[in-house]
């Protein structure tokens, strides 16, 4: 008989997959806090499963690496245990066969570095370091640590005012996040053990999109301390902490370089993601604590001194972003028609919107903002518009949506094309991009790097580029005051603090890079709390809300709600909101798909009284 044959619907390895979609789920859940010594012996009894039993390597020497981690994890090993592990993992990774041997064995290495710590205590300590312990996964997540779980229960029983004032809590910025944030607090979230995590950014602009949060009243302010405090920068990050220092009773003066406040979020996002409009509502809601004044179009080192606002103020805290765009060392990049992406997205944030109707347009770049750019010259009337990138499009760092979105709309991706020189004509305009053909190669820095790949230059005809790769921050009158800069952002602790600088405080992306609004808010927050102990206090504000009662839940399977979008070929031509609201009946839904992990399983000791995270817990 012959062997050749229809595989039949139910063998083993079709029957397998849903067993490996549960394993999928299971590591996509991975609870924040969770032991990684015990997240490695997992995956080593994975791989050491998986061994065809071939080779002496990776069939023996999986089970005795096994062993050897179980007994420190179980902390019942010594260094002796340690170094004999290591020795094994090492032969292993050198002798094994193939990818299951030396790839389990290379990964065990790899975390011995990583997680050193770690093995220290349980070597030497026989316990878990501090930081281990099973927290709720969104709130751990989130930077600013907001009480999801507690907001989406409130929104569920129709109490949006109290949804937002939970949020306002830990972040001052409800409405800027509902629209914008990237969502963290999704990646583990244990709905993922049943279907798919719950659409927390969804159900946080369902409440935002219910009533406007500056038509929620802010909490009461605690009395007058008599000091005052410094903020440099207007963006997310300063006036979070302008908000909270506020709200602590201390006298905040925000100075802003520009006439407006909102820094990227009203002069790096275009409209149509997140209207202008809607950030006025945060804005209004932070000013109306009081006790707040705002200095615009005031620059540091134009129109004041750092040493004054010290001499001046009991604290600074500076927070100016990253809001100059960085260039690239190319040929002809100073021709007419090549600008920086943030230059060109920070004119339309004062009101200014290009024409570009008969222009080629090149966005160079592969993040938000490159996104955010193709996706401004569509709407401003380009006949073409195409994104060129030296990386593969899996390996951009612009969100799915974006790049979907920018698709949709007609941008064109051009991948594994470095740009290699700007071509001028004899008035110097601009007349095209060429570029160099790229192949991906090995890794670096975690993700693999762009090489040449031989093939002749090629060029692409436009006549506006738009530079969009990375930004970095003004720090000249800075450093003349004496905070340290090392790669173009101020060196500050994980408390915001300044090293070497008394009472001067720094954070959001002018210390980490440019980021997340939800990282820059989180920053201002930790800045208010530690200016507040600086000052000799420990304020905690009020926060009228409370946490709602226990509801049902649904544990069976219910497909996620998604945001929706209008139509591509109807949005493209204009800068209103591209997303749609839920509906009613898509948020309750949505809502009901939260397990309650604030009272179940790491949350069933908390007191129901009380909060998930006191103010400034993290």
């Amino acid at each position: 008989m012959s062997r050749y044959r229809l595989t039949a619907a139910n063998n083993s390895d079709s029957m397998v997959r849903d067993t490996m979609e549960k394993i999928r789920r299971r590591a996509a859940s991975v609870p924040p806090g969770a032991c990684p010594l015990t997240v490695e012996l997992v995956l080593l009894q994975l791989s050491r499963y998986q061994t065809c039993g071939k080779c002496v390597p990776c069939r023996d020497g999986l089970p005795q690496l096994e062993k050897l981690l179980y007994q420190i994890v179980t902390c019942q090993a010594d260094e002796e245990t340690y170094q004999t592990m290591i020795k094994y993992a090492e032969q292993i990774r050198d002798t094994a066969d193939c990818a299951i041997g030396y790839e389990a064995a290379n990964a065990l290495l790899e975390g011995t570095q990583r997680y050193k710590e770690e093995y220290d205590s349980h070597i030497r300590e026989k316990r878990c370091t501090d930081a281990i312990s099973q927290k709720i996964p969104c709130v751990e997540l989130c930077p600013a640590h907001v009480d999801i779980p507690g907001y989406i229960a409130l929104t569920a029983e129709g109490k949006y005012e109290d949804a937002i004032n939970l949020i306002r809590r830990d972040n001052p910025f409800p409405t800027a996040c509902a629209m914008i944030c990237e969502h963290p607090c999704e990646e583990r979230c244990r709905r993922n053990l049943i279907d798919s995590p719950v659409n927390i950014r969804g159900i946080k602009k369902f409440a935002v999109d219910q009533i406007p949060a500056d038509r929620v009243k802010v909490p009461p302010r605690a009395e007058d301390t008599g000091k005052s405090v410094a903020v440099i920068g207007g963006g997310p990050s300063g006036l979070t902490a302008a908000y909270f220092l506020a709200l602590m009773g201390h006298s905040v003066v925000v100075f802003e370089g520009r006439e407006k406040l909102g820094g990227m979020l009203r002069y790096g996002i275009p409209n149509y993601r997140f209207p202008k409009d809607r950030l006025d509502e945060d804005i209004h809601a932070v000013l109306s604590v009081g006790n707040i004044e705002v200095r615009r179009n005031t620059k540091i080192g134009r129109d004041i001194a750092m040493e004054d606002l010290r001499k001046d103020f009991d604290a600074v805290y500076v927070a100016i972003g990253a809001q100059i765009g960085k260039k690239l060392r190319l040929d002809g990049v100073d021709a007419k028609g090549v600008f920086s992406a943030v230059e060109m997205l920070e004119k339309i944030g004062e009101g200014t919107v290009p024409d570009y109707s008969g222009h080629k347009v090149a966005v160079v770049g592969g993040g938000n903002v490159a996104m955010d750019c193709a996706r401004t010259a569509v709407r401003a009337g380009a006949d073409e518009v195409t994104i060129v990138y030296r990386r593969r499009k899996d390996d951009m760092t612009a969100l799915d949506t974006e790049i979907e979105g920018a698709v949709m709309e007609g941008v064109e991706l051009m991948t594994l094309m470095a740009p290699d020189h700007i071509e001028k004509d004899a008035e110097g305009n601009c007349r095209g991009l060429w570029m160099r053909p790229q192949m991906i190669g090995p890794y670096r820095s975690g993700r693999p790097a762009p090489q040449d790949n031989g093939e002749e230059p090629v060029l692409l005809e436009c006549d506006i580029v738009l530079i969009a790769v990375g930004q970095d921050i003004e720090s000249a009158p800075f450093e003349e005051f004496g905070m340290p800069v090392d790669k173009n952002r101020f060196l500050a602790d994980d408390t915001c603090a300044v090293k070497g600088m008394d009472g001067v405080y720094s954070g959001g992306d002018c210390v980490t890079g440019p980021a997340t609004v939800i990282k820059a808010i989180a920053a201002g927050k930790v800045a208010a709390r530690q200016i507040d102990r600086y000052l000799g206090y420990g304020h905690t504000p009020a926060c009228e809300a409370e946490r709602p009662a226990l509801f049902p839940n649904s544990r069976e399977p219910v497909g996620r709600v998604n945001i929706t979008e209008r139509e591509a070929r109807v949005r493209k031509n204009d800068f209103e909101h591209v997303e749609k609201p839920m509906s009613l009946a898509e948020a309750a839904q949505e809502a009901s798909r939260c397990l309650r992990c604030d009272y179940f399983g790491c949350g069933a000791t908390i007191d129901d009284t009380e909060t998930v995270y006191g103010w400034f817990d993290k």
